[in-house]
């Protein structure tokens, strides 16, 4: 199938004809109005630097469903003594820069470009972003970061400098969305380390199927500080 190129026009193609990598289209902007659009289409940006951008749409899409969560033996006990402080929003900007610095094993380097840090930072400064901070000693350990649209909440990095701190973060977010009824955490493409944590496979059209129908809620707009704010101190 071909790569479609994107003009200024505020519309993508139908996600069913990305090619067999999942590539759908290439070019456009990081505007806030396309990136919501392209998200609860079920495309997402992902490119290199001194690359175009590249929008995909993979078949299988990696999802984990939150009453899926598998918390390990080993982590329950780091978890019940709160052997880190979880917060949200604090420090969405520290979030992002830790992700982009992060070392990846097999990586040359970061997908997450400037503008895509100056593009996430403006739906986050809109309420539609949101950041899980993990703190240790008052020192920012590891977290991570997403989009909210209707109930669901769409992965983008996370990154820990101290053993089982991004876990304790992407747990503890998956428990409180399940206490607010989000039915959907989009995490694109397999690891092990999601796996791990219950996330599974699904088809691209059952997930479309899906996510048009946890669209049709309210999305939590703003900062979940507040909204979770016994994660305050």
């Amino acid at each position: 199938m071909p790569v479609f190129a994107l003009t200024e026009e505020l519309i993508f193609p139908p996600p069913y004809l990305a090619n067999p990598e999942g590539i759908l289209a290439i070019g456009g902007d990081l505007s806030i109005n396309r990136l919501l659009l392209a998200y609860q289409s079920g495309i997402f940006p992902w490119y290199s630097p001194g690359e175009p951008i590249i929008w995909w749409s993979p078949d299988p899409r990696f999802v984990l469903y939150p009453q899926n969560l598998k918390v390990s033996k080993s982590m329950r006990p780091i978890l019940r003594k709160e052997a880190f402080q979880i917060t949200y929003d604090q420090d969405f900007v520290g979030v992002v820069h830790h992700c982009q610095k992060t070392f990846r094993e097999g990586q040359k380097g970061s997908w997450i470009t400037e503008e895509m840090k100056k593009a996430y930072h403006e739906l986050h400064r809109a309420g539609f972003a949101h950041s899980v901070e993990v703190w240790q000693d008052k020192k920012l350990v590891g977290g991570l970061y997403g989009i909210s649209l209707g109930k669901v909440f769409f992965g983008e990095s996370m990154f820990a400098h101290v053993s089982n701190a991004s876990k304790a973060g992407f747990i503890t977010l998956i428990r409180d969305l399940h206490e607010k009824e989000f039915y959907l955490i989009d995490c694109q493409v397999y690891t092990s380390h999601l796996e791990s944590l219950g996330a599974e496979e699904i088809d691209r059209e059952i997930f479309l199927e899906e996510l048009d129908q946890y669209m049709d809620h309210t999305t939590l707009v703003g900062n979940w500080g507040d909204l979770f704010d016994r994660k305050k101190g």
